[in-house]
């Protein structure tokens, strides 16, 4: 969509977007964007509390299907977000939708994950069944911490057997209060290598849960935050939906500094608090880009920079346009540490 409309501020050196004018709705990604385990990511409630108040309206698109809608707005409204069930869009539903298009009404499907998945597909008119002696016509897959080695034994006889395959999501994984553990992608590979072949995935980076969510909300003008490069913002762009990279989560500042296109957000934020501010751009220089209080300069194969502190986010901003404008591979680039230490 990059439908982004630049306003000079005060200064001539700065250029800012506004954002909320050109976008009236936010998506947002739940883990390492809102909260991270058990524990609210600083300035997210108040941030989006504060969005819906000025009538943004806000959604949050998951790849976590082991949870119903109701108890993942249970869990914000407990951070004290005000949040409804309607505005989970999570990829039990996607996976669901797909599903419907793939086997007939009322077939028997094999699932593979939490309650939250096993509620969506019964509530769709399928029956859920949990062996492959069952004969189901499908099989959906998801995470949740209870599947084991004998969930996945059944979904894989299943597939040979015929069924058709869906993945909620093939995040690699998922971050916990104590670091990053894995995800269903690992689950979903496992199954993978038993059978031969890769399913049909609901989740980011797939484009269907975007456009389950552009539905819901009834827009085609929305910004969606999150905090992975390879899921989210590789996603949103896949979808045509504007992004915005939040620094809290999952995808650091040298993974952003070399990544390709495909995955290269509108924006980088450094937490959701910037979604009130007028986001300044990068500006280009003679032989780099200029941002905020600081600049970067492209000198023979070395990104430096040239004014200001590099750890800062306007020095990012600046440094990822600067290496994103030219045509050398990251690889080749020596770039000062200091701008993804």
């Amino acid at each position: 969509m990059k439908t982004k409309v630049a306003a000079e501020a005060n200064s001539a050196e700065t250029v800012v977007a506004r954002l909320w004018g050109q976008y009236d709705t936010l998506l947002a990604d739940l883990d390492g964007v809102v909260y991270e385990g058990t524990r609210a990511i600083a300035h997210a409630v108040d941030s989006l509390n504060k969005l819906q108040a000025n009538g943004i309206a806000v959604g949050y698109v998951t790849d976590n299907s082991s949870r119903t809608p109701e108890t993942i707005s249970a869990q914000l409204n407990g951070f004290g977000l005000n949040t409804a069930a309607a505005q989970i869009i999570g990829s039990a539903q996607t996976g669901t939708e797909l599903l419907a298009t793939m086997v007939a009404p009322g077939s028997k499907i094999l699932v593979v994950g939490g309650d939250g998945l096993r509620s969506r597909v019964a509530s769709a008119g399928f029956i859920v069944v949990d062996s492959a002696d069952e004969n189901p016509a499908g099989v959906i897959q998801g995470f949740a911490p209870e599947v084991a080695w004998k969930h996945l034994a059944e979904a894989a006889y299943a597939i040979q057997a015929g069924a058709k395959w869906v993945a909620t999501n093939s995040d690699w994984t998922l971050p916990q209060e104590r670091g990053l553990a894995p995800g269903n992608g690992t689950l979903v590979s496992a199954v993978h290598t038993a059978v031969g072949q890769l399913p049909l995935v609901a989740g980011k980076p797939e484009p269907a849960i975007f456009q389950t969510a552009l539905r819901q909300f009834n827009t085609s003008a929305a910004l969606f935050v999150g905090d992975r490069i390879d899921t989210d913002i590789t996603g949103a762009n896949r979808a045509g939906v504007d992004s915005a990279l939040v620094m809290t989560g999952v995808s650091t500042r040298k993974e952003l500094l070399g990544v390709k296109p495909e995955g290269r957000p509108t924006y980088i934020l450094a937490d959701l608090s910037e979604l009130h501010a007028d986001y300044v751009e990068a500006k280009k220089t003679k032989r780099g880009f200029a941002c905020g209080k600081a600049e970067v300069e492209l000198l023979g194969n070395r990104v430096i920079v040239t004014h200001g502190d590099p750890g800062s986010l306007d020095a990012l901003k600046a440094a990822c346009a600067t290496i994103w404008s030219g045509d050398q591979p990251i690889y080749s680039l020596d770039v000062e540490a200091a701008l993804y230490e």
